[in-house]
């Protein structure tokens, strides 16, 4: 790649990381819950670069485009309002959740869009996080001599330390890799309820929603949870959440590992499923209203910096039709 290029990737990765952060603040201080020390910090970031302000206008006019196009599409379109009824009877996702964003801006129709289940903001949990990538960023870490970790898309994660040297990671949410080059004291990530150690050798940890996948790929790695402790070797896979953890299950590590390659790798996944993970990639919200097919089965090697050829090739696939509302959502049905 050349240097222009480079730089090019890297300006457009910084602006994805502000519009994260300026979507982020809107959320904050439209919650009705945000303090005086929310509208401090607010107005610090604001105010720190022309970047930060022309990332904070643009969220905002993307905010106050989405109720009335989205009002249109419940009005017209019975399937968008069927799913809208369905995530408002979600756990959590009751009414009131919706009714603290400013009069104008808010309604029960843009909450379908914006707010969880669909996950257009990052978590409040993650403001704290010492590490954290934008939508479709991957970025490497060198926290010791021996030790490098890589993290994907959409990941959080807090340092973990004694006597100032850094030890693990705490993995808020996201996905991260770790390379162990050499024997020596032991690095571990957490998440949730579990921890995933190791003295050499490679293996990945992904978190998401309420589950924890741990996948050795070379060496082995010990996971330790309240219910009990796996060992796992090369090519070799357990998931925990809060209450349990699985057997260890044998699995393709070029599949798991795909994303470090720039691709992502599906074999006869359910379209939802794939749906769900093209979204940890691509900024804005793909969201399929075709229950007919969520389950339909997909394979497929597709490339990271080219989902929208990708998504292109599925609507055809799948004859779908396809609708574009602003922020990036796209609307399958």
């Amino acid at each position: 790649m050349k240097k222009s290029e480079s730089a090019t990737d890297d300006l457009a990765i910084a602006s994805r990381a502000l519009q994260d952060e300026a979507r982020m603040w809107l959320r904050r201080l439209t919650s009705g819950s945000a303090t005086q020390w929310d509208a401090q910090a607010f107005k610090r970031w604001q105010h720190s670069s022309p970047a930060h302000q022309q990332a904070l206008d643009e969220a905002k006019r993307q905010w106050q485009m989405l109720p009335p196009v989205i009002g249109d599409l419940l009005r017209s379109d019975p399937q968008a309002a069927a799913f809208h009824e369905r995530s408002l009877r979600k756990p959590g996702m009751g009414r009131r959740a919706f009714l603290g964003t400013a009069a104008g801006m808010a309604s029960t129709a843009v909450a379908a869009v914006i707010y969880p289940p669909l996950g257009l903001w990052p978590a409040w949990s993650e403001w704290d996080a010492d590490y954290r990538t934008a939508t479709g960023e991957q970025r490497e870490l060198r926290l010791a001599d021996r030790v490098s970790v890589t993290l994907n898309t959409q990941t959080s994660a807090r340092r973990q330390s004694a006597g100032g040297d850094t030890t693990g990671l705490e993995l808020i949410a996201g996905e991260a890799a770790i390379d162990v080059t050499s024997p020596g004291r032991g690095f571990s990530i957490s998440a949730g309820n579990g921890r995933s150690m190791a003295d050499s050798g490679r293996f990945e940890v992904r978190r998401w929603e309420h589950k924890v996948c741990v996948t050795c790929i070379a060496g082995s790695v010990r996971v330790e949870h309240p219910a009990g402790s796996r060992v796992l070797q090369a090519r070799q896979q357990t998931v925990y959440d809060a209450a349990a953890i699985s057997g260890i299950a044998a699995i393709d590590t070029t599949v798991v590992s795909a994303w470090r390659r720039g691709q992502l790798i599906f074999q006869q996944t359910p379209l939802a499923q794939v749906l769900e993970e093209i979204n940890r990639y691509r900024a804005g919200r793909v969201v399929l209203l075709a229950d007919a097919v969520r389950n339909s089965a997909v394979s497929g090697r597709f490339a990271i910096a080219e989902l929208d050829a990708a998504l292109l090739q599925i609507q055809h696939s799948f004859d779908l039709h396809a609708r574009t509302l602003p922020g990036g959502v796209l609307i399958l049905s």
